[in-house]
């Protein structure tokens, strides 16, 4: 058990370095080439999707401890905007009981997860929502009265969707999933999410 504690906390501190070091860094080369050779494609957990970097993450990953240049961060927002689909029938709102269900939903992306059943969002884990919960992280801003301080028309929505599609294009390197652009929610699962933000009778807006 002690050993396997070691081997968890080292490559747990590996992954870490790598997040934190910049990718023209000999380090960074280093760190990711002991991830590949320690971790396997298991399941739905692929290397490909939990170590290599797309140019965003890479960006990101350069100024991690420093301010992004104004003029790059407004660069790569523009350029995640460009990856937002909207909804293919021009509707943003699902229902929002099965958006508060996804909300709570920690499931999918873990090799042991059934790669048949819907991933959640996970919501609470960085946003207060609803009232009556009362275990949620703050890692993100309070969610609670979205729609009602904010409005509830068209623009909203779609302010909503584009915001859960794809974070970066209002925040570059936010700390939110790019739940549409990387496929981890569907396109009935973002409209579910997006009614209990915005929907008049959803807890949030109560």
């Amino acid at each position: 058990m002690k050993t396997k504690l070691i081997v968890l906390s080292a490559t747990a501190a590996l992954a870490a370095g790598c997040a934190t070091t910049p990718p023209e860094s000999p380090y960074y080369a280093k760190s990711v080439a002991y991830m590949k050779a320690g971790f396997k494609d298991r399941g739905q957990a692929k290397v490909s999707e939990r170590i290599e970097q797309d140019s965003l993450q890479k960006a990101c990953s350069a100024y991690k401890t420093d301010p992004i240049p104004k003029d790059l961060a407004e660069s790569m927002q523009a350029e995640q905007m460009a990856t937002i689909k909207p909804p293919s029938d021009g509707k943003y709102l699902g229902d929002w009981k099965s958006g508060e269900k996804i909300a709570q939903s920690g499931q999918g992306g873990q090799y042991s997860d059934d790669p048949k059943r819907p991933s959640g969002a996970n919501c609470y884990a960085c946003h207060q929502l609803t009232k009556e919960e009362l275990s949620y992280g703050t890692i993100g801003p309070s969610l609670f009265n979205f729609a009602k301080v904010r409005g509830f028309g068209p623009e909203i929505q779609k302010y909503a969707w584009n915001k859960v599609y794809n974070s970066h294009a209002y925040s570059a390197c936010s700390s939110m999933p790019r739940f549409g652009h990387k496929g981890i929610l569907t396109e009935q699962q973002i409209k579910d999410v997006v009614a209990l933000l915005m929907d008049p009778n959803s807890p949030v807006n109560k």
